[in-house]
């Protein structure tokens, strides 16, 4: 049996109250809970959020939903290592 990963992504969902955090758990995967900011970032199905994005401005307990934008950031960094490496080596040479 071949088990295939769904590429998933974070909704961040602002509320007014941690009281109904619990009922957000049948929308995806609660991962944090800020008590101080009163967010949830809400693990989801990638192809689902635009759905659910919807479905969660209807609850009356939230305030705003933002999804994360990481899939949408490249996440390969080309000559990073190589200027570190350079920067490095010119404060070597200054000391």
């Amino acid at each position: 049996m071949a088990f295939t990963m769904q590429p998933r992504q974070s909704l961040i969902v602002y509320t007014y109250s941690l009281k109904q955090t619990r009922q957000l758990k049948r929308y995806g995967t609660v991962m944090y809970v800020s008590k101080k900011m009163r967010y949830v970032v809400l693990y989801v199905n990638r192809e689902d959020v635009e759905k659910l994005t919807g479905q969660l401005k209807q609850l009356r307990f939230v305030k705003r939903v933002v999804p994360s934008n990481r899939p949408q950031i490249s996440e390969t960094f080309n000559g990073v290592s190589d200027k570190l490496s350079e920067t490095d080596e010119a404060k070597d040479d200054e000391a």
